[in-house]
């Protein structure tokens, strides 16, 4: 393998005089596994005072770096075939460990440090990647130079003294590392695990694998694909706390009942007029909106339907104002330490018109379920003769619910 260069471009040099104080980088260039060139940006300042910033066109607060210095600097540094440069700013990509692996494939590096408020934006175009080491903001770009200086060194073959220490680290296979003890077996109180004791190497080896998923779902859930900790033996235990923390849940509600002579055709809380003089019949007043409504607050919370809560059999409900029943359910959701976002729904019937009634509806709803009319919503259309609700035997009501965590 040939030597790897790191041609770095920096106003402050001598900040990288510390990498000849780390083992591992220190080792690797005294092995010639790679080599540090420093280009100091000021040598290549413009007038007798070496200026490398200016103000930006515009106005705003600091200074920005002039394109002129580092595109001289830049253009005196000699490139072989297979070079990347590389621009540290908090606007690049977040570095990974994988690109460690992916650079290690160049024979030369070159590393250009932004600094002040930031850099002329055609400084850019030197660049073929942009490279952040965090979501915060550094004085200049040295620091992160010097992190990719050591963690792309360490990658190298030959750098570590035992390569297979590689393997197991954090982010090598997006995963954090397993909890590591050494002697003794009791410190202050706090034990080594027993598994470690155990002399059984498959066993530590799984428990390991166990508590690199548990570690990094519990810090860096980002890092972990789902697939890889379904199967977990924790992990009906740790889904199960996590749900305590889900903010939102969702509902689907869904309700129809038969168009009867004799009966009021109730919806919404508000009594329409059909035009052969038909209501829905059931052991309520039968009010397919709100009933639907009920129905997806208590699926969204997997409490089950309104039949278990207001059962047919009990005289109790009979004839029962639906809205009534609704404000109950509602009572029984904010116990549950959630709240009622917001409510959509359809209603389905060939007759009679709805539209009229439609914001009466929404006032009705909105007092019983105290959130905004607004936040309501209510449609209404046919079937086209389709179906039970095309051939006028009965009426029905989709509803869609959204609840969030008190």
């Amino acid at each position: 393998m040939s030597i790897i260069k790191f041609e770095v471009i920096s106003l402050f040099p001598k900040a990288f005089d510390s990498l000849k104080n780390m083992g591992i980088i220190s080792r690797a260039i005294n092995n010639n596994l790679i080599k540090v060139n420093l280009y100091n940006l000021r040598d290549f300042g413009e007038g007798s005072y070496k200026q490398v910033d200016d103000l930006s066109y515009g106005g705003g607060p600091g200074m920005v770096l002039k394109p002129g210095p580092i595109y001289k600097t830049y253009d005196s540094i000699e490139k072989t075939n297979n070079s990347l440069t590389l621009l540290m700013t908090p606007q690049g990509k977040v570095l990974k460990q994988r690109d460690f692996k992916r650079w290690a494939s160049f024979d030369q590096l070159v590393i250009i440090c932004g600094q002040y408020e930031g850099f002329d934006e055609r400084i850019r175009y030197l660049a073929h990647e942009e490279i952040s080491i965090g979501d915060f903001i550094l004085t200049g770009g040295e620091i992160p130079a010097i992190a990719i200086i050591n963690g792309l060194t360490r990658v190298l073959p030959g750098a570590l003294g035992d390569q297979d220490s590689l393997v197991d680290e954090s982010h090598n296979s997006n995963l954090l590392e397993y909890p590591q003890y050494t002697r003794p077996k009791s410190f202050r109180g706090m034990e080594v695990p027993k598994i470690l004791l155990s002399g059984n190497h498959e066993e530590i080896k799984s428990w390991r694998y166990d508590q690199m998923l548990k570690r990094t779902f519990e810090r860096r859930e980002d890092l972990i694909s789902y697939k890889d900790f379904k199967n977990l033996s924790l992990s009906k235990r740790i889904n199960k706390e996590q749900k305590n923390f889900m903010r939102f849940r969702i509902g689907n509600g869904y309700d129809i009942h038969r168009l009867k002579e004799g009966r009021d055709l109730i919806i919404g809380g508000v009594k329409l007029e059909h035009p052969n003089n038909l209501g829905l019949d059931g052991h309520s007043d039968a009010d397919v909106l709100s009933h639907a409504i009920m129905d997806g607050l208590l699926g969204a919370l997997s409490l089950g339907d309104i039949g278990k809560y207001f059962p047919p059999s009990e005289a109790e409900w009979k004839n029962a104002d639906s809205l009534v029943l609704l404000a109950n359910v509602v009572k029984l959701i904010k116990s549950k330490g959630w709240s009622i976002n917001n409510i959509d729904s359809v209603i389905v019937a060939e007759r009679p018109k709805f539209q009229p009634h439609i914001s009466s509806m929404k006032e009705n709803l909105s007092n019983v379920i105290e959130i905004d009319k607004d936040l309501i919503g209510i449609k209404a259309t046919t079937n086209e003769t389709l179906g039970p609700e095309g051939r006028e035997e009965g009426i029905c009501c989709h509803a869609v619910v959204l609840l969030e965590k008190e």
